[in-house]
């Protein structure tokens, strides 16, 4: 339901209060300086670079429908939100803003490359492990302005998760048994790939804070599960009306 997603991302404009920046910092010099460059890197991703669907396809995907492009451009318009709030985290610890990074170009190279459905596919898995990111910096920052910033990037997070469980549960519905489950080993490698290349890029600056990489991934872990398992029961659910409705059709 296009329509039903392009109204949740115009009410969730709505109520937004901005992180209270001026608030002095509880973090130490020495952990606001290592925790900087995860900061500067997400500021890039979430919305610093091209925040558009770039697959060299995506044309086709956004011009399926007019409710389609609506949908498209508010979720990047919210990534670009995001981005604005690192980028004042950034300036509260006496950082700037970085243009560049090879993993995010790696990241986009792939999106360009493989087509607009494994783009999709692999933002809704950068949604995934970014939200158990943004969950342990909210738990273990110790820095009232970062957890409400975490707050609201986790808030919006949520709905595109859940935009993408609405899409993958309304274009998916047919596919059960031996199909579904290669599809979910491939989500979950998939899935896990991802975490481990955020992890090597912000782990050493997460672990000052008291993180361990146990925390983090056991955070993953329980988003992609929720995830599969919320799509598993959509798609028996829907995979049932359409089995009721080609049985009426019958008779």
């Amino acid at each position: 339901d296009w329509v039903k997603w392009a109204n949740h991302f115009v009410r969730n404009r709505k109520d937004r209060p901005e992180p209270r920046w001026e608030l002095p910092s509880r973090l130490s010099s020495e952990r606001a300086r290592r925790l900087l460059p995860s900061l500067q890197q997400f500021e890039l991703g979430d919305g610093g670079g091209p925040a558009c669907l770039i697959a060299f396809n995506a044309e086709s995907f956004r011009s399926l429908t007019p409710a389609i492009r609506v949908v498209v451009d508010a979720w990047f318009a919210e990534e670009r939100e995001h981005s604005r709030l690192l980028g004042c985290a950034v300036a509260r610890f006496d950082g700037e803003l970085i243009a560049a990074h090879w993993s995010f170009a790696a990241f986009c190279l792939m999106r360009r490359l493989l087509g607009v459905r494994f783009e999709l596919q692999v933002l809704l898995l950068t949604e995934i492990v970014s939200a158990a990111y943004y969950r342990v910096l909210k738990r273990r920052c110790g820095d009232e302005s970062l957890e409400e910033m975490c707050g609201l990037i986790l808030r919006d997070e949520a709905g595109h998760i859940a935009f993408h469980l609405d899409r993958l549960a309304a274009g998916d519905r047919s596919v059960t048994g031996v199909r579904r489950k290669a599809w979910e080993a491939q989500f979950r490698a998939l899935g896990f790939v991802a975490a481990v290349v955020l992890w090597m890029n912000h782990g050493r600056c997460m672990r000052p804070l008291g993180t361990t990489s146990a925390e983090y991934f056991r955070e993953v872990q329980e988003g992609l599960s929720s995830f599969v398992s919320q799509l598993d029961k959509r798609t028996r659910v829907e995979h049932g009306a359409m089995s009721a409705e080609a049985r009426c059709a019958e008779s």
